[in-house]
Protein backbone atom coordinates (compact mmCIF):
# COMPACT_ATOMS: atom_id res chain seq x y z
CA UNK A 1 0.00 0.00 0.00
CA UNK A 2 1.42 3.70 -0.75
CA UNK A 3 -0.41 6.48 0.20
CA UNK A 4 0.99 9.84 -1.56
CA UNK A 5 -0.45 12.73 1.10
CA UNK A 6 -1.09 16.53 0.56
CA UNK A 7 0.57 17.97 -1.89
CA UNK A 8 1.42 22.41 -0.70
CA UNK A 9 2.49 24.62 -3.20
CA UNK A 10 3.18 27.71 -1.30
CA UNK A 11 3.29 31.22 -1.81
CA UNK A 12 6.68 31.97 -0.85
CA UNK A 13 10.26 29.95 -0.35
CA UNK A 14 11.93 29.56 2.32
CA UNK A 15 15.24 31.32 2.45
CA UNK A 16 17.30 27.74 2.25
CA UNK A 17 15.42 26.03 -0.19
CA UNK A 18 16.24 28.76 -3.00
CA UNK A 19 19.12 31.29 -4.81
CA UNK A 20 17.86 34.63 -3.63
CA UNK A 21 15.95 35.95 -6.91
CA UNK A 22 15.04 39.63 -7.06
CA UNK A 23 11.09 38.84 -8.80
CA UNK A 24 8.97 37.02 -6.33
CA UNK A 25 6.47 34.49 -7.53
CA UNK A 26 2.96 34.14 -6.99
CA UNK A 27 1.96 30.52 -7.36
CA UNK A 28 -1.45 28.86 -8.24
CA UNK A 29 -4.07 27.14 -6.15
CA UNK A 30 -3.16 23.59 -4.52
CA UNK A 31 -3.17 20.55 -6.75
CA UNK A 32 -3.71 17.64 -4.34
CA UNK A 33 -4.05 14.01 -4.81
CA UNK A 34 -3.71 10.71 -2.57
CA UNK A 35 -2.50 7.89 -4.15
CA UNK A 36 -3.12 3.82 -2.88
CA UNK A 37 -1.97 0.38 -3.40
CA UNK A 38 -2.02 -2.92 -2.35
CA UNK A 39 0.98 -3.67 -0.37
CA UNK A 40 2.88 -6.55 0.91
CA UNK A 41 5.25 -6.40 3.16
CA UNK A 42 4.97 -2.38 4.56
CA UNK A 43 3.57 1.04 3.97
CA UNK A 44 4.55 3.96 2.59
CA UNK A 45 3.39 7.75 3.26
CA UNK A 46 5.47 9.96 0.77
CA UNK A 47 4.18 14.42 1.35
CA UNK A 48 5.73 16.63 0.15
CA UNK A 49 6.22 20.25 0.17
CA UNK A 50 6.84 22.03 -3.28
CA UNK A 51 7.78 25.41 -4.94
CA UNK A 52 9.22 26.27 -8.36
CA UNK A 53 11.96 24.28 -9.05
CA UNK A 54 12.34 22.70 -5.32
CA UNK A 55 10.72 20.10 -3.06
CA UNK A 56 11.10 18.76 0.50
CA UNK A 57 9.42 15.24 1.15
CA UNK A 58 8.81 13.77 4.61
CA UNK A 59 8.45 9.87 4.20
CA UNK A 60 7.50 7.44 6.57
CA UNK A 61 7.82 3.52 5.86
CA UNK A 62 6.15 1.16 8.05
CA UNK A 63 7.16 -2.69 8.20
CA UNK A 64 4.36 -4.95 7.90
CA UNK A 65 6.67 -8.09 7.87
CA UNK A 66 9.10 -9.96 9.97
CA UNK A 67 11.76 -7.65 12.12
CA UNK A 68 14.20 -6.23 10.07
CA UNK A 69 17.81 -5.25 11.25
CA UNK A 70 18.73 -2.43 8.81
CA UNK A 71 16.55 -1.48 6.12
CA UNK A 72 16.59 -0.24 2.21
CA UNK A 73 13.74 1.28 0.46
CA UNK A 74 14.08 2.43 -2.96
CA UNK A 75 11.25 4.20 -5.61
CA UNK A 76 11.83 5.74 -8.89
CA UNK A 77 10.48 9.10 -9.82
CA UNK A 78 8.62 10.33 -12.92
CA UNK A 79 10.13 13.53 -13.12
CA UNK A 80 13.24 15.07 -13.32
CA UNK A 81 13.66 15.54 -9.63
CA UNK A 82 17.63 15.54 -7.98
CA UNK A 83 17.80 14.98 -4.30
CA UNK A 84 20.33 17.20 -2.75
CA UNK A 85 20.33 16.46 1.14
CA UNK A 86 18.38 14.33 3.63
CA UNK A 87 17.90 13.55 7.38
CA UNK A 88 17.39 10.50 9.37
CA UNK A 89 18.51 8.39 6.33
CA UNK A 90 21.39 7.44 4.02
CA UNK A 91 19.66 8.46 0.40
CA UNK A 92 21.19 7.78 -2.84
CA UNK A 93 20.26 8.77 -5.92
CA UNK A 94 21.45 7.41 -9.85
CA UNK A 95 19.61 9.01 -12.68
CA UNK A 96 15.42 8.56 -11.41
CA UNK A 97 16.38 5.77 -8.96
CA UNK A 98 16.58 6.80 -5.08
CA UNK A 99 17.47 4.54 -2.44
CA UNK A 100 17.35 5.00 1.56
CA UNK A 101 19.04 3.53 3.89
CA UNK A 102 18.77 3.48 7.75
CA UNK A 103 21.39 5.21 9.93
CA UNK A 104 22.13 3.88 12.89
CA UNK A 105 19.26 5.24 16.02
CA UNK A 106 16.91 3.59 13.39
CA UNK A 107 18.31 0.31 11.60
CA UNK A 108 15.93 -1.70 14.00
CA UNK A 109 11.97 -1.85 12.41
CA UNK A 110 9.75 -4.19 14.04
CA UNK A 111 7.24 -5.80 12.67
CA UNK A 112 4.32 -2.93 12.32
CA UNK A 113 6.85 -0.28 13.24
CA UNK A 114 7.77 2.85 11.30
CA UNK A 115 10.71 4.95 10.52
CA UNK A 116 10.52 8.56 9.47
CA UNK A 117 13.06 10.20 7.28
CA UNK A 118 13.17 13.47 4.98
CA UNK A 119 15.05 14.90 1.79
CA UNK A 120 15.16 17.81 0.18
CA UNK A 121 15.74 18.29 -3.80
CA UNK A 122 15.38 20.03 -7.06
CA UNK A 123 13.11 19.81 -10.47
CA UNK A 124 12.78 21.43 -13.31
CA UNK A 125 10.14 20.10 -16.02
CA UNK A 126 8.12 17.79 -13.14
CA UNK A 127 7.90 16.59 -9.82
CA UNK A 128 5.04 13.59 -9.59
CA UNK A 129 5.46 11.76 -5.81
CA UNK A 130 6.58 8.27 -6.29
CA UNK A 131 3.51 5.75 -6.41
CA UNK A 132 6.22 2.48 -5.87
CA UNK A 133 8.35 1.41 -3.38
CA UNK A 134 10.43 -1.72 -2.08
CA UNK A 135 11.43 -2.68 1.07
CA UNK A 136 14.69 -4.81 1.46
CA UNK A 137 14.05 -5.29 -2.10
CA UNK A 138 10.65 -6.44 -1.51
CA UNK A 139 7.64 -4.50 -3.40
CA UNK A 140 5.18 -2.43 -0.91
CA UNK A 141 2.86 -3.50 -3.82
CA UNK A 142 0.14 -2.50 -6.82
CA UNK A 143 -0.08 0.18 -9.01
CA UNK A 144 -1.38 3.68 -7.87
CA UNK A 145 -5.02 5.00 -8.37
CA UNK A 146 -5.18 8.56 -8.09
CA UNK A 147 -7.66 10.05 -5.94
CA UNK A 148 -8.47 13.79 -6.11
CA UNK A 149 -9.20 15.35 -2.94
CA UNK A 150 -10.44 19.25 -2.25
CA UNK A 151 -7.92 21.51 -2.77
CA UNK A 152 -7.48 25.18 -1.00
CA UNK A 153 -10.07 24.20 1.61
CA UNK A 154 -7.31 21.23 2.63
CA UNK A 155 -5.20 22.48 5.07
CA UNK A 156 -1.33 22.54 3.97
CA UNK A 157 1.35 20.93 6.23
CA UNK A 158 4.46 19.98 4.81
CA UNK A 159 4.42 16.76 7.20
CA UNK A 160 1.83 14.11 8.48
CA UNK A 161 -0.40 14.97 10.98
CA UNK A 162 -0.83 13.62 14.19
CA UNK A 163 -4.43 14.88 14.06
CA UNK A 164 -6.83 14.98 11.01
CA UNK A 165 -9.71 16.23 12.59
CA UNK A 166 -10.97 18.15 15.48
CA UNK A 167 -13.81 17.03 18.19
CA UNK A 168 -13.60 20.14 20.26
CA UNK A 169 -16.74 22.36 20.40
CA UNK A 170 -16.64 25.33 18.18
CA UNK A 171 -18.92 27.33 20.50
CA UNK A 172 -16.93 29.73 23.24
CA UNK A 173 -19.88 30.71 25.00
CA UNK A 174 -18.37 30.77 29.00
CA UNK A 175 -14.44 31.53 27.81
CA UNK A 176 -12.40 33.94 29.12
CA UNK A 177 -12.31 35.41 25.47
CA UNK A 178 -14.66 35.03 23.06
CA UNK A 179 -14.85 37.77 20.68
CA UNK A 180 -16.20 38.31 17.08
CA UNK A 181 -15.77 41.88 17.21
CA UNK A 182 -19.71 42.71 16.76
CA UNK A 183 -19.63 44.96 19.58
CA UNK A 184 -16.99 47.41 18.15
CA UNK A 185 -19.11 50.71 17.37
CA UNK A 186 -16.27 52.61 15.80
CA UNK A 187 -13.11 52.51 14.05
CA UNK A 188 -10.34 51.64 16.38
CA UNK A 189 -10.76 49.06 18.79
CA UNK A 190 -12.15 49.79 22.38
CA UNK A 191 -13.59 48.65 25.03
CA UNK A 192 -12.37 44.85 25.53
CA UNK A 193 -9.99 45.44 22.73
CA UNK A 194 -7.12 48.30 22.86
CA UNK A 195 -4.97 49.76 20.51
CA UNK A 196 -1.20 49.24 21.44
CA UNK A 197 2.25 49.20 21.07
CA UNK A 198 4.00 47.56 23.75
CA UNK A 199 7.86 48.37 22.67
CA UNK A 200 8.10 50.91 19.82
CA UNK A 201 5.89 52.11 16.80
CA UNK A 202 6.11 52.66 13.30
CA UNK A 203 3.82 52.92 10.68
CA UNK A 204 1.43 50.06 11.25
CA UNK A 205 -2.11 50.27 12.28
CA UNK A 206 -4.92 48.67 13.81
CA UNK A 207 -8.68 48.85 12.79
CA UNK A 208 -12.01 47.67 12.98
CA UNK A 209 -13.10 46.43 9.41
CA UNK A 210 -16.62 46.32 8.67
CA UNK A 211 -16.35 44.91 4.98
CA UNK A 212 -14.72 42.09 5.55
CA UNK A 213 -15.55 39.50 8.33
CA UNK A 214 -15.53 35.58 8.58
CA UNK A 215 -18.96 36.10 10.88
CA UNK A 216 -20.92 38.71 11.06
CA UNK A 217 -20.29 42.39 9.68
CA UNK A 218 -16.96 43.45 11.53
CA UNK A 219 -13.37 41.83 12.23
CA UNK A 220 -10.12 43.41 13.52
CA UNK A 221 -7.79 44.67 10.77
CA UNK A 222 -4.24 44.81 10.99
CA UNK A 223 -2.03 46.72 8.90
CA UNK A 224 1.61 45.65 9.28
CA UNK A 225 4.43 47.81 7.76
CA UNK A 226 7.75 46.81 7.33
CA UNK A 227 11.12 47.91 9.04
CA UNK A 228 13.07 47.44 12.10
CA UNK A 229 10.71 47.89 15.40
CA UNK A 230 7.14 48.21 13.60
CA UNK A 231 4.80 47.19 15.68
CA UNK A 232 0.85 47.61 16.17
CA UNK A 233 -1.35 45.15 18.18
CA UNK A 234 -4.92 44.99 19.69
CA UNK A 235 -4.60 43.96 22.94
CA UNK A 236 -7.45 42.01 24.76
CA UNK A 237 -8.14 43.91 28.23
CA UNK A 238 -8.82 40.30 30.19
CA UNK A 239 -6.37 39.19 32.56
CA UNK A 240 -5.22 35.63 31.82
CA UNK A 241 -3.45 34.22 34.93
CA UNK A 242 -6.53 32.38 36.13
CA UNK A 243 -7.08 30.71 33.10
CA UNK A 244 -5.54 26.71 33.14
CA UNK A 245 -3.84 24.88 33.53
CA UNK A 246 -3.89 24.07 30.09
CA UNK A 247 -4.64 27.53 27.80
CA UNK A 248 -6.85 26.63 24.73
CA UNK A 249 -6.82 29.60 22.25
CA UNK A 250 -8.83 29.23 18.91
CA UNK A 251 -8.94 32.32 16.25
CA UNK A 252 -9.76 33.27 12.58
CA UNK A 253 -7.05 34.59 10.48
CA UNK A 254 -6.87 36.03 6.97
CA UNK A 255 -3.43 36.89 5.47
CA UNK A 256 -3.04 39.19 2.08
CA UNK A 257 0.98 38.33 2.34
CA UNK A 258 2.86 35.25 2.58
CA UNK A 259 4.79 34.89 5.42
CA UNK A 260 8.66 36.35 4.94
CA UNK A 261 11.55 34.84 5.12
CA UNK A 262 12.94 37.52 7.83
CA UNK A 263 11.21 36.86 11.65
CA UNK A 264 7.86 38.45 11.83
CA UNK A 265 4.82 38.14 14.51
CA UNK A 266 1.18 38.06 14.57
CA UNK A 267 -0.08 36.60 18.15
CA UNK A 268 1.80 37.33 21.31
CA UNK A 269 1.23 36.61 24.49
CA UNK A 270 2.94 38.70 27.56
CA UNK A 271 4.43 35.66 29.62
CA UNK A 272 5.32 35.50 33.03
CA UNK A 273 7.36 32.89 33.05
CA UNK A 274 9.76 35.36 31.29
CA UNK A 275 9.19 38.44 33.11
CA UNK A 276 6.39 39.76 30.94
CA UNK A 277 8.69 39.04 27.63
CA UNK A 278 5.98 37.18 24.77
CA UNK A 279 5.31 33.91 23.88
CA UNK A 280 4.93 35.15 19.83
CA UNK A 281 3.28 32.98 16.66
CA UNK A 282 4.70 34.29 14.09
CA UNK A 283 6.65 33.04 10.75
CA UNK A 284 10.26 32.81 9.29
CA UNK A 285 12.03 31.09 6.73
CA UNK A 286 8.05 31.62 4.54
CA UNK A 287 6.52 28.62 7.55
CA UNK A 288 4.83 29.27 10.34
CA UNK A 289 6.69 28.90 13.88
CA UNK A 290 6.51 30.11 17.92
CA UNK A 291 9.32 32.51 18.88
CA UNK A 292 10.52 32.99 22.93
CA UNK A 293 11.55 36.49 23.24
CA UNK A 294 13.66 35.86 26.00
CA UNK A 295 16.34 33.85 24.84
CA UNK A 296 14.56 33.80 20.63
CA UNK A 297 14.49 30.28 20.74
CA UNK A 298 12.20 29.08 17.98
CA UNK A 299 10.08 25.60 17.14
CA UNK A 300 10.75 24.05 15.26
CA UNK A 301 14.52 25.08 14.84
CA UNK A 302 14.95 26.82 11.51
CA UNK A 303 17.46 24.37 9.51
CA UNK A 304 16.16 23.19 6.32
CA UNK A 305 14.82 19.97 8.36
CA UNK A 306 13.30 22.00 10.70
CA UNK A 307 11.54 24.65 8.91
CA UNK A 308 10.72 21.73 7.12
CA UNK A 309 8.20 20.00 9.80
CA UNK A 310 6.08 23.34 10.01
CA UNK A 311 3.86 24.95 7.08
CA UNK A 312 3.06 28.67 5.22
CA UNK A 313 0.29 29.75 5.46
CA UNK A 314 -1.92 30.41 2.49
CA UNK A 315 -3.40 33.78 1.43
CA UNK A 316 -6.76 35.37 0.53
CA UNK A 317 -8.66 32.86 2.92
CA UNK A 318 -9.91 32.45 5.92
CA UNK A 319 -7.77 29.58 8.18
CA UNK A 320 -8.55 28.18 11.73
CA UNK A 321 -5.79 28.84 13.97
CA UNK A 322 -5.80 26.40 17.58
CA UNK A 323 -2.74 26.32 20.33
CA UNK A 324 -2.59 24.55 23.43
CA UNK A 325 -0.10 25.65 26.06
CA UNK A 326 0.45 23.61 29.30
CA UNK A 327 1.02 25.67 32.38
CA UNK A 328 2.47 23.38 34.57
CA UNK A 329 5.05 21.58 31.63
CA UNK A 330 7.05 22.07 28.91
CA UNK A 331 3.78 20.90 26.84
CA UNK A 332 2.74 23.13 23.52
CA UNK A 333 0.53 21.65 20.44
CA UNK A 334 -0.51 24.04 17.22
CA UNK A 335 -3.41 23.18 14.56
CA UNK A 336 -3.98 24.91 11.28
CA UNK A 337 -7.48 24.21 10.10
CA UNK A 338 -7.66 21.22 12.63
CA UNK A 339 -4.52 19.96 11.29
CA UNK A 340 -1.80 19.70 13.65
CA UNK A 341 1.40 21.12 12.40
CA UNK A 342 4.31 18.31 13.73
CA UNK A 343 7.04 21.13 14.06
CA UNK A 344 4.87 22.85 16.34
CA UNK A 345 4.32 20.42 18.89
CA UNK A 346 6.29 20.36 22.38
CA UNK A 347 5.61 17.43 24.44
CA UNK A 348 8.95 17.02 26.40
CA UNK A 349 10.47 14.25 25.11
CA UNK A 350 13.39 15.92 22.49
CA UNK A 351 12.48 15.56 18.81
CA UNK A 352 15.41 16.65 16.54
CA UNK A 353 15.15 19.67 14.40
CA UNK A 354 12.14 20.53 16.08
CA UNK A 355 12.53 21.52 20.09
CA UNK A 356 16.24 21.60 20.89
CA UNK A 357 16.23 25.32 21.64
CA UNK A 358 12.83 25.12 23.11
CA UNK A 359 13.49 22.39 25.47
CA UNK A 360 16.53 24.14 26.73
CA UNK A 361 14.33 26.69 28.96
CA UNK A 362 12.74 24.00 31.61
CA UNK A 363 10.01 26.62 33.04
CA UNK A 364 6.83 26.27 31.66
CA UNK A 365 4.99 29.37 29.66
CA UNK A 366 2.16 31.08 32.21
CA UNK A 367 -0.02 33.57 29.69
CA UNK A 368 -0.91 36.71 30.91
CA UNK A 369 -2.13 38.61 28.13
CA UNK A 370 -2.81 38.41 24.45
CA UNK A 371 -2.39 40.71 21.71
CA UNK A 372 -3.50 40.79 17.89
CA UNK A 373 -1.46 42.44 15.43
CA UNK A 374 2.01 42.73 13.40
CA UNK A 375 5.96 42.96 14.83
CA UNK A 376 8.68 42.93 12.04
CA UNK A 377 12.11 43.00 12.43
CA UNK A 378 13.35 44.08 9.16
CA UNK A 379 11.49 43.32 6.05
CA UNK A 380 8.10 41.61 5.80
CA UNK A 381 4.39 43.64 5.77
CA UNK A 382 1.07 42.39 5.89
CA UNK A 383 -2.71 43.16 5.72
CA UNK A 384 -4.49 40.85 8.36
CA UNK A 385 -7.93 40.22 10.00
CA UNK A 386 -8.85 38.25 12.68
CA UNK A 387 -12.44 37.34 13.63
CA UNK A 388 -13.54 34.89 16.31
CA UNK A 389 -10.95 34.66 18.55
CA UNK A 390 -11.53 32.53 22.03
CA UNK A 391 -9.41 31.73 24.52
CA UNK A 392 -10.22 29.49 27.35
CA UNK A 393 -9.64 26.33 30.50
CA UNK A 394 -11.17 24.13 27.79
CA UNK A 395 -10.61 23.03 24.14
CA UNK A 396 -12.25 25.19 21.90
CA UNK A 397 -12.84 23.79 18.07
CA UNK A 398 -13.46 25.25 14.34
Amino acid sequence: MVMTSLRVRPHRLPLWALVLTAVAVALPAVATSRAQGAAAGCAVTYTTNEWPGGFTAQIRVTNLGAALNGWRLEWTYGGDQQVTSAWNAQVAQSGSAVTAANVAHNAVLAAGASADFGLQGTWRAADPAPTAFALNGTPCGGTATPTPTVPPTASPTATPTATATSTAPAECAGATICSDFEDQTGTVPSGAWQATAPDCQGTGKVSVDRSVAYSGTRSLRVDGGAGYCNHVFAASTRELSPVGPVVYVRMRVRHTTALPTNHVTFVAMPDASQGGKALRVGGQNGALQWNRESDDATLPEQSPAGVALSTPLPTGRWLCLRFQIDTTAQSMRTWLDDREVAGLHVDGVPTRDVDGQWLARTTPPRPTGLRLGWESYGTGDDTIWFDDVALGSSPIGC
